[in-house]
């Protein structure tokens, strides 16, 4: 199972960016999944989720802001990203919640993260 999440960059305090995750290889259910970041000397936090059945979750800094969802038919996740402000400065990682087949319990798996640098 891999997960490759892109779509950082640098934007101006306002902008907007779309973070796509890739999953691909042998999955047999994904529980739910979600975007986490990271900013320089921090933990790593969860920013939004969303399970199997699309119900959604933010935390209160981007509730508003960002919006999480799915394309199943491309093996996708995506954060769209609006109004930003410097403080969401971050590296940005995506991880799934899953089974890649029937015998095996769910685990985490992680993308590797993108950048994402919102100057003021």
């Amino acid at each position: 199972v891999q997960l490759q999440a892109y779509g950082g960059g640098l934007v101006q305090a306002g902008g907007s960016l779309r973070l796509s995750c890739v999953y691909s290889g042998r999955i047999f259910r994904i529980n739910d999944m979600g975007w986490y970041r990271q900013a320089p000397g921090k933990q790593r936090d969860l920013v939004a989720s969303i399970t199997s059945d699309g119900t959604t979750e933010y935390v209160d800094s981007v509730q508003g802001r960002f919006t999480i969802s799915r394309d199943n038919a491309k093996n996708t996740l995506i954060l769209q990203m609006n109004s930003l402000k410097p403080e969401d400065t971050a590296v940005y990682y995506c991880k799934a919640r899953l089974s890649p087949n029937p015998a095996s319990p769910s685990a985490d798996y992680w993308g590797k993260g993108t950048l994402v640098t919102v100057s003021s």
